[in-house]
């Protein structure tokens, strides 16, 4: 009588091998679809445009200076008041980049104070 030798069960590597190639040709090729950009196209560069706060803000300077639309305040009362009836429950900040933390925590509770309910701080959006 012979003996029944148990067949081993084989790993399906190479089902696996084989799809894993065909993924990584799929995005190779996929990644390669866009059409290049035409040589004599030049794109708009940013770099020198001037950037400008929007116009309800209190633009606040490193010194400590307010501005708003382009003038100098003195007061956050004073802000308020100019603004007149633009949205009264919300205030805008433009801070300085290098205006002290303090100095803007500080702002932002007199402009609560003074009827503000929120205090939004506008800032420049980084690149990903």
């Amino acid at each position: 009588m012979r003996k029944v030798r148990a067949k081993s069960r084989r790993e399906p590597t190479i089902a696996l091998i084989n799809i894993v190639f065909l993924m990584l040709v799929f995005f190779m090729v996929a990644g390669t679809l866009s059409q290049p950009l035409e040589k004599e196209l030049k794109l708009v560069r940013t770099a020198d445009l001037e950037g400008r706060a929007p116009p309800d803000t209190l633009v606040v300077h490193a010194d400590g200076r307010l501005g708003f639309r382009g003038e100098v305040i003195d007061t956050v009362a004073e802000f308020l008041e100019r603004r007149g009836d633009v949205e009264q429950d919300i205030a805008r900040i433009v801070p300085d980049q290098d205006l002290p933390a303090a100095t803007l925590v500080n702002l932002a509770n007199e402009l609560r104070a003074a009827g503000a309910e929120r205090v939004l701080v506008v800032t420049q959006r980084g690149l990903p």
